[in-house]
């Protein structure tokens, strides 16, 4: 499959066949790594990292991908260049699309990462904006593979913020894959109907259900919960207010037993705030998996690269 000159957005752009090929790109370069085997797909390769937002596992992820593979990332901080500020992303973007061979963007607006892959004509991959988070559902997937042996069919409930970016992709990525998705979340924290229209679409392809849902009770049958911060960056003045109405809504035992399965496992895309979103003892039983999600970030983001900029 031919990826290479790309851009990842949003996993809207990406077919079931070509969120399947990354995933299974990114198991080989894992199982590669793993035997000391290191590439050079991007030998030569120069990679801007254009972070609006600081990051732990995204920026470890590209940087180490890319070096794996040969190639030269270069962090560009807020306050390392004009983007946005004394020079439009217009702008910028043409600048690095000279400069660099792909760029990524980790920030606020979703519009400036579409900006970027417009005007700087080399590949551009989304790290996080407000809206999408894609990339971190590529290593949700891989997780989930590794688990389960599959995607299609499992149910995946996600409790929390049901309308912050890793819900909307997770909405999307679940839909595509045949995976059956709950939103479980307060009705004031349901993603935008606009997207959840779009994605009962993907379901109907894709064979597999979508719910929004207050109701506690929709976690019967989960074999994944998945749960995330109650405040995301850039909303720290709302945490009050969202612990208050996201209580309920937290990951605990009680909640667990409600599944009726023994195999059910939790995912969580970290940073944790144990005692808000999921217990401290909820998160320690399941931390193995938890931080083998973690370390897909890596592998899974170097698929990425090594299909939309690679040499081979």
């Amino acid at each position: 499959m031919n990826l290479k000159g790309r851009s990842f957005l949003t996993l809207k752009d990406y077919s079931r066949d070509e969120i399947e090929y990354l995933l299974n790109l990114a198991k080989e370069l894992k199982d590669k790594k793993r035997k000391g085997i290191l590439g050079d797909s991007l030998k030569g390769k120069n990679i801007a990292l254009i972070f609006k937002k600081p990051s732990t596992r995204t920026r470890c992820s590209f940087t180490i991908g890319c070096i794996d593979e040969g190639g030269h990332p270069e962090y560009l901080g807020s306050d390392d260049i004009q983007l946005g500020n004394k020079e439009s992303i217009e702008d910028t973007a043409r600048v690095l699309g000279r400069m660099f061979d792909g760029i990524q963007f980790r920030g606020f607006s979703h519009e400036s990462v579409e900006k970027l892959a417009k005007y700087s004509n080399v590949p551009v991959w989304n790290g996080l904006t407000d809206s999408y988070h894609p990339t971190q559902i590529l290593a949700d997937f891989l997780t989930l593979k590794e688990q389960f042996g599959k995607l299609e069919g499992l149910k995946l409930v996600y409790v929390g913020d049901g309308r912050n970016n890793v819900a909307n992709s997770l909405l999307i990525g679940s839909t595509k894959m045949g995976i059956d998705i709950t939103i479980l979340s307060p009705k004031s924290l349901w993603p935008q109907g606009e997207l959840i229209d779009v994605c009962k679409k993907y379901a109907i392809a894709s064979g597999s259900k979508v719910e929004i849902t207050d109701n506690l009770e929709a976690v019967e049958g989960a074999d994944v919960i998945y749960t995330d911060v109650w405040c995301s960056m850039g909303e720290e003045d709302l945490a009050a207010d969202r612990i208050k109405i996201l209580k309920p809504y937290q990951v605990n035992d009680e909640l667990l037993s409600k599944t009726g399965k023994a195999h059910t496992i939790v995912l969580h895309c970290l940073p944790a705030v144990k005692g808000n979103e999921i217990t401290y003892e909820v998160f320690e039983r399941f931390s193995n998996v938890i931080f083998d999600q973690a370390e897909n970030r890596m592998h899974t983001i170097k698929a990425i690269m090594v299909a939309t900029l690679g040499n081979k």
